[in-house]
């Protein structure tokens, strides 16, 4: 296929396409200010310990987004019935999108191997420079605009079979998909853009998963079985990297790996959380790396590790189900799943999705922020997950018309994207971010204008100690006076320290200001802040200051609830149930929580005005009804399984 140096035959073909369009995409261009230096030649990437360089081992961060439809049974981006492929691709080149991570499903590379592309229904009058063309033809268009707008490709197996609903199988074979041609899907994608330098990067398989009560599974050991995700993984990226050397190759986690003294034979004793096995994320248990790792012989820089996080509205993992903040996600989930692999200096960590809904609840929020700030904190690779709005479980980063961008959830993720100068970094070493003179991004080579290692070295200087107001016996407000800096300060990391012992990062924030939560009561914390800028320089921290929280909650609040549960009809095998519940205490809540067990048999299907969750049966409150006045009540209803029963319900509120 192509290769670079092409920019001028995609600058003539995108002419063409924009004149079309009437100049969908020229308000991204103005002048280049290119480096003085002659950068690599092309812009394939390799890793150094748990960093990802370039040809000249200079950092890079690759930050970005995913943007799924080829994967499903449309067989194209999903959008294209009502947006422009041009501007969605310029609008997240603007906005610092510098890697877009592309689900595909292997029978749809087969299918394009043997030459059946079929057109795929795209709505021509928004989208007139695709006219005539089969999938094939608009995937590789795309990357041409990709190529323009100086954003680099990562592409995703999501599934075996091209199927909206494909990523809940397991495994990487299914019926006709058979291992064989799992494997040589890849190796006709590395051979068709091996000298293709916008495609970067392989995701071998979205999500391996599976538990030993599933038919299929997937495990992660040293054996050659076929459900061995392990090598599996090994085998196709060799496969791979026998064509194409220089291409990224992401392996992703699984779900469970044996406990300590257990084997992949033992018995699932407990259908929700077995004491034989850990679970995680579908993708997201790489504890197997540690005990089993990746093996790629003399490709073995290429390999990046790539685990999946999510937060409560996706499901509620039992780690959500107990106070959580930064620190406690990373010490008991995050760092024995996959985080120590970056820690160790094993490898690169790329998260290849985290995201979802905002607003909606506490705990959601508060997961995704915390994630945030670790990826910012560590410069983790990531692809946010999605640009998509018809992403039923997590919304996207565009909303419905698939034109206007959330500006809250993009906000969120805006600190976890490559920046210098204030201006967005882009992987290409000659096309700016944004396109030839973008005024929002750079280039590689702009960032790095020596060719080497150089650019900005000076440190912020150190924040103001920070004062402490609305100090409860659960949190308090923490303000500084802000750094200074010669190209600009991005963030302040915020570190805590209970009583003698050592600080670590709670938070990284914009602004000047921090509201600490889940604090104990009557417990001595000290806070301090350090500043980083656009070039990733962290300053020292500031002097620290000591916060003791109160006993009573700083006032004497008095918050407390009751719930009455209440069976309003039934019927053979089901029933109706409501739950009222009400705020006993003197000052306001801000949210509830209620938990009930059922007799064995007897199980919830849906509710509504609450969210479901875990152990037993609990149900917290949704947005619009967590906030209750003193005395004031609410209620949510659901529907069981099984006998009617009336058990006894405990409440609590926040």
């Amino acid at each position: 296929m192509f290769a670079k140096p092409k920019r001028r035959v995609i600058a003539a073909v995108l002419g063409a396409a924009l004149a079309v369009t009437g100049g969908t995409a020229a308000a991204v261009t103005v002048a280049p200010g290119a480096s003085s230096a002659a950068p690599p030649a092309t812009d394939w990437l390799h890793v150094s310990g748990n960093q990802i360089v370039d040809a000249a081992g200079n950092p890079v961060w690759l930050t970005g987004a995913n943007w799924f439809g080829f994967n499903a049974t449309e067989r194209v981006f999903h959008g294209l019935w009502s947006a422009n492929i041009t501007e969605v691709t310029a609008s997240m080149a603007q906005r610092g999108i510098n890697l877009v991570r592309v689900p595909i499903s292997t029978q749809l590379l087969l299918e394009w191997k043997a030459g059946q592309a079929t057109v795929p229904n795209v709505n021509t009058y928004a989208n007139p420079e695709l006219t005539g063309m089969n999938s094939l033809q608009i995937f590789e268009y795309w990357v041409q605009l990709c190529e323009r707008f100086g954003v680099k490709v990562l592409l995703d197996v999501h599934s075996a079979e091209a199927d909206n609903s494909g990523h809940v199988h397991p495994v990487w074979y299914k019926g006709t998909v058979t291992p064989e041609l799992y494997y040589q899907a890849w190796e006709w994608a590395a051979t068709r853009w091996k000298t293709n330098d916008t495609i970067v990067a392989f995701d071998l398989k979205n999500e391996p998963h599976g538990t030993p009560n599933d038919t299929v599974r997937a495990k992660w050991d040293n054996s050659t079985d076929v459900d061995n995700w392990k090598n599996t993984a090994e085998t196709a990226a060799k496969r791979i990297l026998a064509i194409n050397p220089n291409v990224l190759i992401l392996v992703e986690g699984n779900e469970i790996y044996p406990r300590e003294g257990e084997t992949w034979n033992s018995p699932n004793t407990d259908p929700d959380r077995s004491p034989n096995y850990y679970y995680n994320w579908w993708g997201g248990n790489l504890r197997g790396a540690k005990d089993h790792p990746i093996n790629l012989g003399a490709n073995q820089d290429q390999l990046v590790y790539s685990p999946h996080d999510y937060g409560p509205l996706v499901f509620n993992q039992p780690w959500f189900d107990k106070p959580f903040d930064k620190a406690s996600l990373t010490d008991d989930v995050w760092r024995p799943n996959w985080f120590y692999l970056h820690e160790n200096g094993t490898a690169p960590l790329l998260i290849g999705e985290w995201g979802g809904r905002l607003g909606q609840d506490e705990r959601q929020d508060r997961w995704m922020t915390a994630l945030r700030d670790l990826i910012v904190e560590h410069k983790l690779h990531q692809t946010f997950w999605v640009l998509n709005p018809n992403s039923g479980d997590t919304g996207g980063l565009l909303l419905d018309d698939w034109k206007t961008w959330d500006e809250q959830k993009y906000a969120l993720l805006k600190p976890a994207l490559w920046q210098h100068a204030g201006k967005f970094v882009g992987l290409d070493h000659q096309v700016p971010l944004g396109g030839d003179g973008s005024t929002t991004g750079i280039s590689l080579g702009q960032r790095y204008g020596d060719g080497g290692s150089g650019g900005d070295t000076t440190a912020p200087s150190a924040p103001g100690q920070p004062t402490a107001s609305n100090v409860t016996s659960t949190g308090a407000t923490l303000t500084w006076t802000a750094s200074t800096d010669n190209t600009g300060v991005t963030a302040y990391d915020v570190l805590r320290a209970t009583g003698s012992g050592a600080a670590s990062v709670v938070a990284t924030v914009s602004g000047t200001t921090y509201a600490a939560t889940g604090l104990t009561p009557s417990t001595a914390y000290t806070f301090s802040v350090r500043a980083r800028d656009a070039a990733g320089n962290v300053s020292v921290a500031s002097a620290g200051r000591a916060v003791t929280t109160t006993a009573d909650g700083g006032g004497g609040e008095d918050r407390g609830c009751s719930a009455t549960y209440k069976t309003i009809s039934s019927w053979t095998g089901g029933f109706q149930a409501e739950v009222t519940v009400r705020n006993t205490g003197t000052t306001a809540s801000s949210g509830w929580s209620v938990n009930w067990t059922y007799p064995s048999g007897t199980t919830v299907g849906s509710v509504w005005n609450g969210v479901l969750g875990t152990p037993a049966v609990t149900v917290r409150n949704v947005a619009h009804n967590g906030a209750l006045a003193a005395g004031a009540s609410t209620s949510f209803g659901l529907i069981g399984s099984g006998a009617a029963a009336t058990p006894t319900v405990t409440c609590s509120a926040s």
